[in-house]
């Protein structure tokens, strides 16, 4: 046994997940950061077994079919296309037979940029402060900013403002280290949090998530900005800027529906470092 808190644990080729995988959506229904998580091992795991370590991650899209239940999964992948800049992947993660999610993963191969000067934004997102948020390996419970400064009291931050959230992403298998691109992977989920969280809450469930990254993180840490949110009609799409303790990562983009009956209350929850979650009364 170990005392390493992680999304998932084995049986045999199954990944079965631990209570930290469970969404706030059901008691009975894992969350897209876990989920995220799994499909983004298992991508690295063909990439590596066909050879490719001269590969990194500039693509990841996620489409969740329907709710994943807390209940042992089963991944399975195939190489679509493979070049000499180019690697993509597609991986299925199933539950009793049935599809319940997909991950496809764009691999390519770094080179030297070229010297045509090209516009960039002049703002960009920026880590907190480490005397506020001291540098972590280990996971802990997220922070977050609003018009409030960066805290991990989610109720400070229920209200209609942009936000950002900074997070240390939770390995998917105790035995296994995290590398950069599942903690991406697993914490571009949190995307819909940033976008759709206003005063009552989340009230938005989100049906995908598609993250390009122009470098790997360095490290586990990673923070979200909200840079852009539409809705109409109980459909909601967002983006947000993807970030590490260096700068800039990439972008991340989620789709998601109204699900106001089944609204997720951030303002009642509390997170302690161990990954354990209470709701407070009334």
């Amino acid at each position: 046994m170990t005392d390493t808190i992680s999304f998932f644990t084995r049986a045999g080729a199954a990944l079965v997940p631990e209570p930290l995988a469970c969404s706030m959506w059901s008691d009975d229904q894992m969350h897209g950061v876990a989920l995220s998580g799994a499909l983004a091992w298992a991508a690295e795991g063909a990439l590596a077994e066909a050879g490719r370590s001269d590969l990194r991650p500039a693509r990841w899209a996620v489409d969740l079919f329907k709710p994943a239940r807390m209940v042992p999964c089963t991944l399975t992948t195939e190489i679509e296309r493979e070049g000499r800049r180019i690697c993509l992947v597609d991986v299925i993660l199933s539950q009793g037979g049935e599809r319940v999610a997909r991950g496809t993963a764009t691999f390519l191969k770094p080179s030297e940029s070229t010297d045509g000067e090209i516009w960039a934004p002049t703002e960009r997102p920026s880590p907190p402060p480490v005397d506020v948020v001291p540098p972590a390996t280990e996971p802990r419970a997220p922070f977050v900013r609003s018009s409030v400064g960066w805290s991990q009291n989610f109720l400070e931050h229920q209200n209609a403002d942009r936000k950002a959230t900074w997070s240390t992403a939770v390995p998917i298998l105790p035995d296994e280290p995290l590398t950069g691109f599942q903690a991406a992977a697993a914490s571009a989920d949190g995307t819909s949090m940033v976008i759709n969280w206003g005063t009552r809450g989340v009230e938005y469930i989100n049906t995908d998530i598609t993250m390009t990254l122009a470098r790997e993180p360095e490290g586990v840490e990673i923070g979200l900005l909200a840079t852009d949110r539409v809705e109409h009609d109980g459909i909601a799409v967002g983006s947000a800027a993807i970030f590490d303790r260096r700068g800039p990562l990439g972008t991340v983009m989620v789709a998601a529906l109204a699900n106001a009956r089944r609204t997720v209350d951030l303002g009642s929850v509390t997170y302690t470092d161990q990954g354990h979650r209470t709701r407070s009364a009334g």
